[in-house]
C-alpha cells in the first residue's frame, strides 16, 4: 500500500495538563500539529509540582528488568511504552531542557536542585514556543450528540471538535489538584471498559488504636523496621503511625497487596519486624538476662534498644502472657501482627489503581470503541510504587499516545 502524502489535519485537543498530557502536546506540536490543551485548574502541572515538594524524584536508575517488574501484572502492557521512553530517555529529555540530574543513594533520580518548578517552567516555555495553546479553567464534561467535546469554560460551555482527542485526566486522588476521577462517567456512558478506581500508595486503618497510641504516638515514625505480608520476604524501611492506622513509604510499597487482601478477605495482617538486624535467638537471649528490679520497659530498652513507639506498639499488639514468655516475646518482636481493615480514602492516596483497561485500546492507546480518542497517564489501568515509577509511566504513556495520534492522523 502506498503511504498517503496528504498533510496532517491540523488540530488536536488534549484534556489534562499533567506530565502525560504535556508530553503528548510536545510530541504533536513538534510534528507541526496544532495543539490546544485544556485543564480544569488555574494552572497546569499542579500534582507534578506537589510531587516535587521535599525533592523531585523523577525516575529510578535500576536495571530495566527490575524497573519493569514494578508494574506487576501490567508489566506486559507497560513494556512497549517503557522500551521506547524509559528512565534513561527521560533523563536525557530532562537534560535537554537544561536541567541536570543525579542518582541518590537509593537509586532514585532527582533534578540537581531537587525542585519540580524549574523543570516545569522550562517545559512550558518549550511548549508555548512550539505553538501549544494552553487553556486553564477549562473542564471536559464529555461529548455532545454530534461527537464534539463539551468544555466548561469561564465564558460558558464550548463545543470543540478536533481531528483527534487525547485524554490525560489523571487518576482519582488529590481532587483539589484536579485529579478527581470524574472522567469515568462519560467513558462508561460510551461503553468503555474500566476497572474501578482504587487507592494506591496509600495508608491503612486498623480496627481501633488505644487512647495511648492515638494521644501519644499518632505521627510517630517507625524507623529501621521490616514489614511482610503473607509469605513474601519482609521489606526494610520506615513508616508512620497515624491516628487511625499506619502509612508511609514502607506501607505504600505493599499497598497493592494489602488492598487486594482486604478486598478478598475483609482484612489483611502484616507482620512487623521491630529489630530486623537481630535473629530470634539473640533477642531471646537478651530477654533472658536478669532484669532485677527494672521494669520490663527498662529491660527492653537496655537490652534491645526498644522504646518509644516501638515499645508502645509491642504492648498494643500483644498480651501479658506474651510478655511473660521470653521466646514468645522474641517471636513477637520479629513478627508483630498488625491487622489492617481498610484503605484510607482514595482522595488521600498518592496515586490510584484502576482506570481504562488496556484491552479497551489498541497498541497506540486509542480507544477501540471511539476512533480518534486516545488515553494516557494515570487514567490507564496500571499502578506502581513511589520511587519514580509513577512519573516515568506517565511520561512514557503520554509520549506513546501522542505518537499514536500522529500515526492515526497520517492514515486518515
Amino acid at each position: 500500500m502506498t503511504q498517503s502524502t496528504a498533510p496532517f489535519p491540523r488540530h488536536v485537543a488534549i484534556i489534562g495538563g499533567g506530565p502525560a498530557g504535556l508530553m503528548a502536546a510536545e510530541v504533536l506540536s513538534q510534528s507541526g500539529i496544532q495543539v490546544d490543551l485544556y485543564d480544569g485548574m488555574p494552572s497546569v502541572g499542579r500534582k507534578f509540582l506537589l510531587a516535587g515538594v521535599g525533592g523531585m524524584n523523577i525516575t529510578h536508575s535500576e536495571a530495566y528488568p527490575a524497573f519493569l517488574s514494578r508494574y506487576a501484572e501490567r508489566a506486559p502492557y507497560m513494556a512497549p511504552l517503557l522500551r521506547e521512553f524509559g528512565a534513561q530517555a527521560l533523563c536525557e529529555w530532562i537534560h535537554d531542557l537544561g536541567i541536570e540530574t543525579f542518582v541518590g543513594s537509593s537509586g532514585r533520580v532527582f533534578p540537581t536542585d531537587m525542585k519540580a518548578a524549574p523543570l516545569l517552567r522550562a517545559w512550558l516555555k518549550r511548549l508555548r514556543d512550539s505553538g501549544v495553546v494552553i487553556h486553564t479553567r477549562h473542564r471536559w464534561l464529555g461529548w455532545n450528540a454530534d461527537g464534539s467535546a463539551r468544555i466548561a469554560s469561564p465564558d460558558g460551555e464550548k463545543a470543540v471538535k478536533p481531528d483527534a482527542l487525547l485524554l490525560a485526566l489523571g487518576g482519582g486522588s488529590w481532587s483539589r489538584l484536579g485529579s478527581d476521577g470524574a472522567w469515568t462517567l462519560p467513558l462508561e456512558q460510551k461503553g468503555i471498559d474500566l476497572n474501578p478506581l482504587a487507592p494506591s500508595n496509600c495508608g491503612f486503618d486498623v480496627a481501633t488504636w488505644s487512647e495511648l497510641m492515638v494521644s501519644k504516638f499518632a505521627g510517630a515514625p517507625l524507623k529501621n523496621i521490616a514489614i511482610g505480608l503473607n509469605d513474601d520476604l519482609p521489606r526494610l524501611g520506615e513508616c508512620v503511625i497515624t491516628a487511625t492506622g499506619i502509612e508511609g513509604s514502607l506501607i505504600y510499597a505493599l499497598s497493592a497487596s494489602i488492598r487486594d487482601a482486604i478486598q478478598l478477605n475483609g482484612s489483611a495482617t502484616v507482620h512487623i519486624d521491630l529489630l530486623p538486624g537481630r535473629p530470634v535467638d539473640k533477642i531471646q537471649a537478651a530477654l533472658n538476662k536478669p532484669r532485677g528490679s527494672r521494669s520490663m520497659a527498662k529491660h527492653l530498652q537496655s537490652q534491645l534498644g526498644l522504646d518509644g513507639v516501638k515499645a508502645a506498639l509491642l504492648r498494643e499488639l500483644t498480651g501479658a502472657d506474651t510478655f511473660a514468655d521470653p521466646l514468645a516475646l522474641a517471636q513477637a518482636i520479629k513478627a508483630l501482627p498488625l491487622t489492617l481493615v481498610k484503605t484510607r480514602p482514595l482522595d488521600e492516596a498518592i496515586s490510584s489503581a484502576g482506570g481504562v483497561k488496556f484491552e479497551a485500546m489498541n497498541q497506540n492507546l486509542m480507544l477501540n470503541a471511539l476512533p480518534g480518542v486516545f488515553c494516557a497517564g494515570e487514567m490507564l489501568d496500571w499502578e506502581a510504587p513511589t520511587g519514580g515509577y509513577l512519573l516515568t509511566a506517565c511520561f512514557a504513556s503520554g509520549r506513546a499516545a501522542g505518537l499514536g495520534v500522529k500515526d492515526w492522523l497520517s492514515g486518515k
